[in-house]
């Protein structure tokens, strides 16, 4: 697993998440994003190098468990043509986020987005572990270390390239 860590302070960096999600749902519903993130540079004071090493297949399937404000709980996510075309609720709260419709539930490239504005707004921390396969297992942000309920965590499980 490779582990790449990113460490700084955006005292507005939570609002921006927030504001981050609601594009999320715009570009699910909207035109997919581009295969591949480009990564981004080491905040100052970083000697970690920030890129994105896995490029997002146009249809895949995994499962994703996040700890957030904005998103909590268990999906199975299947993603088709670069959008997210179906997801299945594996718990009650992540059931009650789907009665809001798929637009909340984000691709692994809108995760890796996140990630990316995390490592340019320098937040406190901005990690990304990779499987053996290649793909991210985990996503952890924490936008600013003295901020109350600004903290994500995304784990991808289950991930499955192809057909979708």
């Amino acid at each position: 697993m490779t582990l790449v860590r990113s460490r700084a302070r955006s005292v507005f960096f939570a609002a921006a998440l927030i504001a981050g999600m609601a594009g999320v749902t715009a570009a699910c519903d909207g035109e997919p994003s581009p295969p591949e993130s480009t990564g981004g540079a080491s905040p100052k004071g970083t000697t970690a190098r920030n890129n994105i090493t896995w490029r997002e297949p146009v249809s895949y399937v995994y499962t994703l468990t996040s700890t957030s404000q904005v998103l909590a709980g268990s999906f199975r996510v299947t993603v088709r043509d670069g959008k997210v075309a179906e997801a299945v609720g594996l718990d009650d709260g992540s059931r009650q986020t789907l009665d809001q419709g798929l637009g909340r539930i984000p691709k692994i490239g809108d995760l890796l987005d996140m990630l990316e504005k995390a490592w340019h707004e320098q937040a406190d921390t901005a990690e990304v572990e990779y499987a053996v396969g290649g793909h991210p297992s985990r996503i952890t942000l924490d936008l600013d270390e003295n901020a109350i309920d600004d903290e994500a965590e995304y784990v991808i499980s289950a991930y499955e390239p192809g057909d979708g």
